[in-house]
Parts: C-alpha cells; structure tokens; sequence
C-alpha cells in the first residue's frame, strides 16, 4: 500500500526552504528563529517545529515581482488561506494597494543591508480586514552556494484594525 502524500509544507522543496529560513534568520541576526529548539534536529523536525510557531513566518522567491514560497500555519490563519492559495501568490497582494510602496521600500532596505528589524506596516487578509504588524524582521534567503534566493519575513506582533465583516469565513485551522 503506498504512502499518503506529505502534507505540502512538508515536501522536499518546503523542508529545504524551512533550512534557509532558519539558517539566513540565525546569520542575518545572530539568534535562532525558534527559540529553545535542538540545534541537532533533522530537517524534517525543523520543519514541522517552523510550521507550527506561534511566530508568523513567510518568504517570498527573488523574482521581478516576488510570489510567496513559504507560509507557516500561524501566517495562514492570519492571512486567512490554504497553504495551497498563500504559496505561490505574489507577495505585494499581503498588503493593501495604498500601503504597497512603503512595503517595497522596506524590503529593498532589508535588501540592501542583508537584514532589518523592527519593521511595521498594515497588511490585508483574503477579505479585505486589515491588521496592523510590529517589530517584523526581514532578512534575505540564500541558496547553499550563498547567492540570494528570496526574502523572508517574521513577527509575533500584530493586531486587527477593524471588526470581522459580516459574512466573513472564520479563519482557516
């Protein structure tokens, strides 16, 4: 009988992406993303421990116009999607139009300095809530050979800027 397939934040390609996230994050600020994990757990641990932060955690790829290549489930929930309609999704459309520029300019800063902390900003979910974030760190992604591959983006602050919509879908578990 074969295996069930892995779930998709589990696949070869978001294990090694997991990899990244967490080595760029401990390059770039000189501490771990995760805070008390074994440092000689396997890739697979490391990943499942990433998933499921109460940090919320993303990364976009380094293309013309960046599409998210990573979401834990703390960023799905947030931003109210599937791994499946968050991965792959251009990452401008986290934020709204308006607050589109000042997000652009935040991570060409980050990219220009490897790293930045203490960054804030209004972001939108898959309704239209808006919510506010704080003190989010951006650093960039590397490939094994060191050339820069994406960026990623965590933070543990943030807060509702509005009331629920009527009607809207409660946020995905």
């Amino acid at each position: 009988m074969p295996s069930p397939e892995p779930p998709p934040w589990l696949s070869q390609d978001a294990i090694a992406t997991a990899g990244r996230l967490l080595e760029g994050h401990r390059l770039a600020f000189g501490r771990p993303l995760l805070a008390g994990v074994a440092v000689e757990r396997s890739p697979l641990q490391a990943a499942q421990e990433l998933f499921v932060a109460a940090t919320v955690v993303l990364a976009h790829d380094g293309g013309a116009d960046p599409r998210l290549i990573y979401a834990n489930r703390a960023a799905l929930v947030l931003w109210r999607r599937s791994w499946g309609a968050m991965v792959g999704l251009p990452s401008r459309l986290t934020a709204e139009p308006a607050e589109r520029q000042s997000r652009a300019l935040a991570l060409e800063r980050a990219r220009r300095c490897q790293a930045l902390e203490g960054y804030g900003g209004i972001r939108i979910d898959s309704g239209g809530r808006r919510f506010r974030i704080e003190n989010a760190r951006l650093w960039t992604l590397r490939e094994s050979g060191g050339r820069p591959c994406g960026q990623a983006a965590a933070f543990g602050r943030w807060w509702w800027l509005e009331p629920p919509r009527s009607g809207s879908p409660p946020p995905l578990a």
